[in-house]
């Protein structure tokens, strides 16, 4: 397994670095989705999570590309990056966008409560917390990218 010494790159673990470019990226790219589709500028989603594109995905798929290029495709470094890629993004666009789905409905329910809300009933829940799978696959595709491209651009391989 080919491991690459980065003596002159100044920025610590290229891995970390580059997924972390990946997200970023991603939640600025839900202002401007937002900017785009609903016409105005909401600095909110660049914490939020769910939205276009899943920064969760980025994040997991720069780290896995990049552990790719860095160490080889065939390496166990690719190999244990890649399933936890794959459960994150199964996650995101499963279990997490079924418990946003459950609170619509809880809200919907709390909105139209005919009696007086009990104290439980106080707090909206959050509805945005998982992926399509289309924006699953969105922040993948984005994190391979810069994964590969970073690199590409800064080791060479």
């Amino acid at each position: 397994m080919p491991e690459y010494n980065l003596p002159n790159y100044h920025m610590g673990n290229l891995i970390l670095v580059l997924s972390a470019i990946a997200w970023a990226s991603a939640q600025v790219l839900k202002v401007v989705v937002v900017l785009i589709t609903r016409r105005r500028l909401d600095w909110r989603y660049i914490w939020a999570s769910g939205g276009m594109p899943s920064s969760h995905s980025a994040f997991v798929c720069a780290c896995a590309s990049t552990t790719g290029m860095l160490y080889g495709w065939s390496s166990p470094l690719f190999a244990i990056a890649a399933v936890v890629a794959i459960v994150v993004m199964y996650d995101a666009s499963n279990v997490r966008r079924a418990a946003g789905e459950q609170a619509k409905i809880l809200n919907y329910m709390m909105d139209h409560w005919m009696e007086m809300k009990p104290a439980l009933f106080s707090k909206e829940l959050k509805e945005l917390l998982g992926h399509t799978p289309i924006q699953v696959l969105a922040g993948g595709l984005l994190g391979t990218g810069i994964g590969l491209l970073g690199a590409w651009l800064v080791v060479g391989v």
